[in-house]
């Protein structure tokens, strides 16, 4: 009797630890699988890695350039074709937000967004363009403020 005690017991913890939930995978870990899926050219894998907002921008850019989704997805890459390996560093989480700091082809460092739906990090490639687009105000707004001032830019 003591052999069934000791399996049902055993059967018992076996079932409480597969049905333990796994942690969510990192911003790190959906980084390192978009990278593996671009090399393997998995378009599927590649968008459902990309946050909601990235797929409706893709979605517009597609029909305004009159291609499939699939082929933003493949040529808008945050990787070039010939990079064959990807240095990172600055892993920040903040909420349901994370960056990731990677090393382009020109050897500077972009900031990579992150931003979490449904428990699952997904890259936000709707703050990239943001993040440019900010950029390219406060450019804009320093020139101005040079030519206000008489100056040379």
């Amino acid at each position: 009797m003591s052999f069934y005690k000791f399996f049902s017991v055993l059967l018992l913890a076996c079932l409480l630890f597969a049905c333990a939930k796994m942690p969510p995978p990192s911003p790190l870990e959906t980084l390192k699988a978009y990278a593996a899926a671009i090399k393997k050219k998995d378009t599927t894998t590649m968008k459902l890695l990309l946050s909601d907002a990235s797929i409706k921008m893709a979605e517009q850019e597609a029909k305004a350039q009159n291609v499939t989704l699939d082929d933003i997805v493949k040529r808008e890459t945050l990787f070039s074709e010939g990079q064959t390996t990807v240095e990172i560093r600055n892993q920040k989480i903040e909420g349901d937000k994370a960056t990731i700091e990677v090393k382009n082809s020109f050897n500077t460092w972009d900031i990579v967004p992150f931003v979490k739906e449904d428990g699952v990090w997904k890259i936000d490639k709707q703050g990239v363009a943001n993040q440019m687009m900010q950029q390219m105000e406060q450019q804009n707004q320093r020139l101005d403020d040079i030519i206000n001032q008489g100056g040379q830019p």
